[in-house]
């Protein structure tokens, strides 16, 4: 079930995958009367100017694009200048948790796909150019009007500007536009051409973007992680080695166990699977909802029976595989195995966002155990609201 001030009534979730999701396009007309734009402009500068958020200022100038990297000073908003700029905060949903809820109608989509929001705030004619992106993403209209024109599928030999920092098209050309009112949205699937020119000042947008991990990355740092667990001691070996007829020869039994050694050890499903539960898991952001000192289960068990409940730190992320009779739980790249009655608790903990416990769950001790642990790293913290 969507959210009706994001998506219309009767949305159809399972046709827009079958026939959109990295396919093709789509406007999405909201309700403008059910839309309420979640932050309002001054919250995205305050949040731009601290330290450790990703903030960018794109300015539009005659002959190119200037990129600046914040933190930046409020006195950077005051006077703006005269040309067209956008600001653009990323993983606002980790601070903010007003913009986190805007992912809970796009659940229909498995959570370890979604990545963040992030927000751009422009001022008359401000953009960040003709682009495209590698992963999926869906453009909410928070506030006033953006012009959003879509282009033909692009891939790695499509001609770029000239410019260290931006990518962008050398040759956009428009095959169809709208313009996006407060609660419209469009999806863009991955590749496709698209650029956003803010029609009017006070522009803002909200970009909820997805996870696509390259086949180089995932190659790479699966390498990595198995490097590690690998001792110097597991060598190449041939007992049975025969003469052959010319030395210089690779003989194919050689080939077929150096290949072996390699395939068989990357090959590994299970260990696989494991690490990339954690990989995929491993927090992108540092928000500390850690406490400042150690929980005892008893007192776990009191603030339960008082009616508190737990609410996820919107920069955490969790994410469970299935593993024999049972579901290994990852949560900020940590994994906890769980077997039986409590593999429930923990395919529930990685389905919502706000837990409740009732009698039976704060009489088990290990589930008094996990939640201590993920609230003491810090993925969840107490939520007394009823």
């Amino acid at each position: 079930m969507t959210d009706p001030s994001i998506f219309p009534p009767g949305f159809d979730t399972a046709a827009f995958l079958r026939d959109h999701w990295q396919k093709k396009p789509l406007l999405i007309r909201g309700d403008g009367t059910a839309w309420r734009n979640p932050i309002d402009p001054d919250d995205l500068a305050g949040l731009a100017g601290e330290d450790g958020v990703e903030a960018r200022i794109v300015t539009r100038t005659k002959k190119t694009w200037k990129l600046e990297h914040g933190p930046f000073k409020a006195s950077r908003f005051a006077k703006p200048g005269k040309k067209p700029w956008t600001l653009l905060v990323q993983a606002v949903d980790h601070a903010m948790p007003e913009v986190a809820a805007l992912i809970e109608p796009f659940r229909f989509v498995p959570n370890w796909r979604i990545d963040d929001v992030m927000v751009s705030y422009a001022v008359d004619g401000g953009g960040v150019g003709p682009h495209f992106d590698q992963y999926d993403v869906f453009l909410i209209q928070g506030l006033g009007r953006r012009r959003w024109q879509i282009g033909s599928r692009c891939d790695a030999a499509t001609a770029l500007l000239a410019h260290d920092d931006l990518r962008l098209l050398a040759d956009f050309v428009a095959t169809d536009g709208w313009v996006l009112e407060p609660g419209d949205m469009l999806y863009v699937p991955p590749g496709i051409a698209h650029d956003g020119v803010a029609v009017g000042d006070d522009c803002m947008t909200y970009s909820v973007g997805f996870r696509a991990p390259s086949r180089a990355e995932l190659i790479s740092n699966w390498c990595d992680h198995l490097l590690d667990g690998l001792g110097d001691d597991d060598r190449y070996a041939d007992p049975d080695l025969a003469e052959q007829a010319n030395p210089g020869e690779i003989a194919p039994d050689a080939i077929a166990r150096l290949h072996a050694m390699v395939t068989e050890t990357l090959g590994d499903r299970a260990a696989f699977a494991r690490w990339f539960g954690g990989y995929t898991s491993a927090p992108k952001n540092d928000v500390d909802w850690s406490p400042d000192a150690l929980i005892e289960p008893e007192a776990l068990r009191e603030a339960f029976a008082g009616g508190a409940a737990l609410r996820r730190n919107p920069a955490s992320r969790f994410a469970f595989i299935r593993e024999g009779d049972g579901v290994v739980l990852f949560v900020d790249g940590q994994s906890f195995a769980c077997d039986g009655e409590f593999a429930a608790l923990a395919e529930r903990l990685a389905s919502t966002d706000r837990l409740v416990l009732d009698a039976a769950a704060m009489n088990s001790d290990a589930t008094i155990k996990l939640i201590r642990a993920l609230v003491e790293q810090g993925s969840f913290g107490f939520d007394l609201k009823d």
